[in-house]
């Protein structure tokens, strides 16, 4: 299961990172360790961020890099909230700020991404298609992907 910094969590949430550890001080969202530092739990975040159906858009603190070019024009950037599969298909849906996008695929397309809740992820909409790609967080400070 992923985790994700504070201040990820933040972005992701479009909050401050001041903001988000109020909450959790306040107990509305529960943090773990992860190599001695607080971290919040990738399924845990999909369904605060479901409550909180947060507004704002990512902040400068993330850069996402695709894992693949494509030419759809149309990407957001969310958090896997929910999958639901069946012996063919598969329902992802993503919040990506305030919008729930929802993609359906075929289960083999959704277990071979690992998509399940708290994931980061694309949705890429072209025409009447939305194609789920796995997001990769990279450190802007340090210059490495997490």
């Amino acid at each position: 299961m992923p985790t994700y910094r504070i201040r990820h969590a933040a972005d992701l949430l479009g909050v401050s990172d001041d903001t988000l550890r109020r909450w959790i001080d306040a107990g509305r969202i529960a943090t773990i360790l992860v190599d001695g530092r607080q971290a919040i739990d990738g399924a845990a975040l999909a369904e605060f961020a479901v409550e909180q159906n947060a507004t704002s858009a990512l902040s400068d603190g993330i850069t996402t890099v695709p894992a693949v070019r494509e030419s759809s024009r149309n990407r957001f950037l969310g958090l896997v909230t929910k999958v639901t599969r069946d012996t063919v298909m598969a329902q992802v849906e993503i919040q990506s700020g305030a919008n729930r996008i929802v993609s359906l695929m075929s289960r083999e397309a959704a277990d071979e991404l690992a998509l399940e809740p708290g994931v980061l992820a694309y949705a890429s909409v072209k025409a009447t298609n939305v194609v789920v790609e796995l997001a990769q967080l990279t450190n802007t400070r340090a210059g490495k992907a997490e």
